[in-house]
């Protein structure tokens, strides 16, 4: 279990953070459990390389993004205190360094795809259930969890990063299934504005981390390119070439039989 440890923790971590939750009644003490949350990340993210480190705090940035649309202003799920809670920042990043860290791990190292193979087929059998089972003792077709599996096995099967989103996919079973269960927050039977129905939680809702991872590359990406322009600028501003004035005021010169002395260029 050695090399798999911080994975442990975290999956550890996750459910009791949401019991926590679950029972707080105050907002301080919501406050309280985030800025806990966020220590828990700043500490585990060291065991990650610095270019992850880098992901994993701009994910946490995206990812809040994406939660003040789709709760608050989209309303496709809604948080018991009809905000959202200063941990669940920190636990998408929590989500994604777990993800970040699995293509390290021995087992992906020793399976290589056949770890990717297993994940769909669990997340697909879900998807399967939500439609025909789960609906009978829940009273819910997930739809929208079946919408979402095409896009996460594309990404599974298809991306180079495949054992982040094979990771992201057990995590984010976990998280929603012990946030939906203990009412941390809840998915609306049908979505707003699209009108699709949702189990709770959906299926396949992991495929939602294959549009942040990538944005995530796309930000750190602009970032590069961006830092890379302004430095090369500024290299070429510190040695200015011989301007066009001062190239022909030497050819002339040159053609006249003047002697060019360094002194006669000086513009001063």
């Amino acid at each position: 279990m050695r090399p798999y440890w911080l994975h442990a923790y975290l999956l550890i971590y996750t459910p009791l953070g949401l019991f926590a939750d679950s029972r707080v009644t105050a907002q301080w003490q919501q406050y309280a459990l985030g800025m806990l949350t966020f220590a828990v990340l700043y500490l585990a993210a060291f065991k990650a390389p610095k270019e992850q480190r880098v992901q994993v705090w701009i994910c946490v940035g995206v990812a809040t993004c994406f939660e003040i649309f789709c709760s608050i202003v989209w309303g496709v799920y809604r948080y018991r205190l009809n905000n959202v809670p200063l941990f669940v920042p920190p636990g998408h990043g929590i989500v994604y360094l777990f993800g970040l860290l699995a293509a390290r791990t021995p087992v992906v190292l020793r399976y290589g795809r056949r770890v990717a193979y297993a994940v769909l087929a669990g997340a697909g059998t879900w998807a399967v259930l939500g439609l025909t089972v789960l609906p009978l003792l829940t009273g819910r077709f997930d739809i929208q969890g079946a919408l979402c599996l095409p896009v996460f096995g594309f990404f599974l099967l298809r991306s180079p990063r495949w054992p982040l989103f094979a990771a992201i996919f057990l995590i984010v079973s976990e998280l929603e299934i012990f946030g939906t269960s203990l009412g941390n927050w809840a998915w609306m039977p049908v979505a707003p504005w699209t009108h699709i129905p949702s189990g709770n939680p959906p299926s396949a809702i992991a495929g939602a981390y294959c549009i942040i991872d990538a944005s995530v590359l796309a930000l750190l990406w602009s970032y590069r390119v961006g830092l890379n322009t302004i430095m090369t600028r500024i290299r070429t501003a510190r040695s200015p070439r011989i301007g066009p004035s001062i190239a022909l005021l030497r050819d002339s010169r040159s053609n006249s039989g003047e002697v060019v002395s360094p002194a006669s260029t000086n513009l001063i």
